[in-house]
């Protein structure tokens, strides 16, 4: 697992440590590169499957507080907002899309589908919670776990091509390549339900998302997200965001059960 940081500005929070004991929380991960005092070793080099780097079972986590924060190596965390945390301050909206943001930061980001169980969008699925994510690796399709809600993610390198008009969805539909030693994901078919961070960034079905994961060496890889959808936007822009590995854990189960909240006094 891994956390996240933005490489433009973004809020640094010291993570309290919580004490948690569930499923395989702490298990050594098989195969791993250690120090002589047994603790992973993330600056080795990178495992390669063939040509390619390995990034089969890299489990990654993301930016916020979680109750299963003492499996986190690292005391500080991010939260991250692509939208905001740019040299420029804010993504280049379009006039209608500024005023949705912005009464969105008003709010504080109150309001996100996921307050109704409903899924963060891309990238916010990576960025938004300390929840990490796991990325499972196959000749044909990559698939991305994610511990939020116990959702998940497909992405198909057997050469196939986006759909044609497909029915618009929350992560979209995934497509993915190799350019040396990055992996390129290509996203479209998006629904305008989803935000793109937990800032509230909006955007419209015509978005389409690149990805681009880099791994320097076995616990360290960047990923830059770009974005392009005019009619949202002025121009394309991108974010990159750096992954620490967060190793000997595993995803646990998270279901959504907001259905239990009740006002007070009742």
């Amino acid at each position: 697992m891994i956390r996240a940081r933005m490489t433009a500005a973004a809020a640094v929070v010291a993570l309290a440590s919580i004490p948690v004991s569930s499923q395989w929380l702490r298990y050594p991960t098989p195969g791993i590169p250690r120090l002589a005092d047994g603790k992973p070793n993330l600056s080795a080099p990178v495992p390669r499957g063939g040509r390619r780097p390995s990034r089969s079972h890299r489990r990654l986590g993301s930016a916020r507080r979680s109750r299963h924060a003492d499996r986190r190596a690292h005391p500080l965390e991010v939260r991250l907002q692509p939208g905001v945390d740019l040299p420029g301050g804010s993504a280049p909206f379009q006039p209608w899309a500024r005023e949705v943001w912005n009464a969105r930061q008003k709010e504080l980001g109150v309001g996100a589908p996921s307050e109704k169980c409903l899924p963060h969008g891309i990238p916010d699925a990576m960025l938004t919670r300390t929840l990490p994510f796991k990325l499972v690796q196959t000749p044909g399709v990559t698939i991305i776990l994610f511990e939020e809600f116990n959702n998940w993610r497909q992405v198909f390198t057997d050469g196939r091509p986006h759909p044609i008009d497909p029915e618009p969805a929350w992560l979209g539909y995934s497509v993915g390549r190799w350019e040396k030693d990055e992996f390129v994901i290509d996203s479209t078919g998006f629904n305008d339900k989803s935000w793109l961070d937990a800032g509230g960034t909006p955007h419209t079905e015509a978005l389409r998302t690149t990805e681009r994961f880099r791994r320097h060496d076995f616990g360290h890889m960047d990923i830059e997200f770009s974005f392009d959808d005019p009619k949202t936007f002025t121009r394309p822009w991108s974010a990159t965001v750096k992954f620490i590995l967060l190793a000997d854990t595993d995803l646990l189960e998270n279901h959504c059960e907001n259905n239990k909240w009740k006002p007070e006094g009742r």
